[in-house]
């Protein structure tokens, strides 16, 4: 039982530990406590540091006052021999209930020991504390040499005192633990004004987060960038554009989906029609004559159907934006090889006309095409048999221009902004088409970052022309 109950509680602290780590509260709270945690450890050493400097500090002063006591209570008698009574009080300042041992020594300049404990080490340097080991004691000593009245001028004494380190360390600890409960509750207090202030500065965050998720599916206006602090605001603005880049998406699915349902009911009601009527027929030439009809309505919804996706795609927001580079002439030299045998079969002169230097372009390689194919399409369906169309390719200045040109009828000038509506076909003109190859060339156009404007041909006719920016 204790073995399957294992894995659960593994599995129990592996799903809190990752909820943990994946809390921006959690760790925004984990890096200021442990930023606290470290630089009061950092502080602690310090403060450890200290608290030992003073307690040896104390214990110094202790010492060399015991010396000098010691040292005072020096004679000479009349032998000239040195004497001395160890005052009780040099002992007794020791006696701080801590149970400390305290040792002397009294040696004279010559060496010889006056009082005090013979095999006591003497320090290095006179009146600088030093930790030595005294039989199985640590010590805390200090030596003092001080001239005695009686002798003569070279005669000193050197009195050597020394105590254990019980009252020492328990000066040291105390100071350090005062000042660690201190730093233990500036770390309480520092934690708890975090969790309020994290508490309080999410609280946009989780406005923002109760925002969006009261909105309903078609809601999509923009947030207010207001409600977060202002280095949330940019998280506001680039949702803002999110949603709204997903608007023009709708709304272009939308636009697609009408135009096609109402640009597809009439040839599709028409192709049914042919279809009846082709069934119908007891007559092989009538038979042949409904079905060739139903080809060309065929042929027409296809070519519809083909645009109406062209359309779609190039509408922003439909597609991930290329950011191809093409050789413009190139790209002219490909279309135009496509078109010819449409040209040749209606006797229509097709030229290009390109520069000696490449004319480059950035852009959507597969929607340029398209908008080429359009223009020359169009141009090629309304020009006559035994015409031309010419397509250029070039310079002018900064921008790489493209024009195409026929000997067609040429476009009104009065109409030249609405044929590039959608679906906009001029009252009287004989080829069929959908009214929307130039539609795709404005968005197309639109989409490079250029311009489109008609004009005459100069023997007659319509001239196209396209400015893109060139690299």
């Amino acid at each position: 039982m204790r073995n399957e109950d294992a894995p659960a509680r593994k599995g129990r602290m592996s799903r809190a530990v990752s909820a943990l780590t994946s809390s921006l509260r959690a760790q925004l709270f984990a890096w200021v406590v442990l930023t606290l945690i470290g630089a009061i450890c950092v502080n602690l050493y310090l403060s450890f540091r200290t608290a030992d400097a003073t307690a040896n500090l104390v214990t110094d002063r202790t010492l060399l006052a015991s010396a000098r006591v010691i040292a005072e209570a020096a004679r000479v008698d009349a032998s000239g021999t040195v004497q001395i009574d160890i005052p009780p009080a040099a002992l007794e300042m020791f006696d701080t209930g801590y149970g400390d041992r305290v040792f002397y020594q009294v040696v004279t300049a010559w060496g010889n020991l006056v009082a005090g404990f013979p095999d006591l080490p003497r320090p290095k340097r006179d009146m600088i504390g030093e930790d030595r080991t005294f039989r199985t004691d640590g010590i805390r000593m200090l030596m003092l040499s001080q001239p005695v009245v009686g002798l003569d001028q070279h005669g000193t004494i050197s009195v050597a005192v020394a105590v254990t380190h019980n009252s020492q360390y328990a000066m040291r600890r105390r100071l350090w633990l005062s000042d660690f409960t201190k730093q233990l509750a500036l770390v309480l207090l520092a934690g708890l004004v975090t969790i309020i202030g994290l508490q309080r500065g999410l609280t946009p965050v989780l406005r923002l987060r109760d925002a969006v998720r009261e909105r309903g599916r078609q809601r999509l206006d923009p947030l207010d960038p207001h409600m977060v602090q202002n280095e949330l605001r940019p998280l506001v603005h680039a949702l803002n554009d999110h949603m709204e880049r997903v608007q023009n998406q709708m709304a272009a699915q939308r636009r697609f989906v009408s135009n096609a349902a109402h640009q597809l009911r009439t040839p599709l009601a028409l192709i049914s029609t042919q279809a009846s009527v082709a069934a119908r027929e007891t007559d092989d030439r009538s038979r042949d004559e409904a079905l060739t009809a139903l080809r060309s309505s065929t042929r027409q919804v296809t070519r519809l159907a083909s645009q109406l996706l062209t359309l779609s795609r190039a509408e922003p927001g439909s597609r991930r934006p290329r950011n191809d580079t093409i050789d413009l002439a190139q790209t002219a030299r490909r279309v135009l090889e496509t078109l010819a045998e449409e040209a040749l079969r209606r006797n229509i002169d097709l030229g290009l006309e390109t520069s000696e230097t490449p004319v480059r372009i950035e852009g959507d390689g597969t929607m340029l095409r398209e908008m080429l194919v359009n223009l020359v399409d169009n141009a090629l369906r309304y020009t006559q048999a035994g015409g031309r169309v010419t397509v250029g390719v070039g310079h002018e200045g900064d921008a790489a221009l493209l024009w195409v040109e026929d000997n067609g009828p040429g476009i009104p000038e009065a109409e030249r902004a609405q044929v590039f509506e959608r679906f906009y076909r001029i009252i009287g003109t004989e080829p069929e088409g959908s009214g929307l190859g130039l539609a795709i060339v404005r968005e197309v156009v639109d989409g490079a970052g250029g311009s489109v404007t008609l004009g005459d041909a100069a023997g007659g006719g319509l001239l196209v022309s396209v400015r893109l920016p060139a690299v």
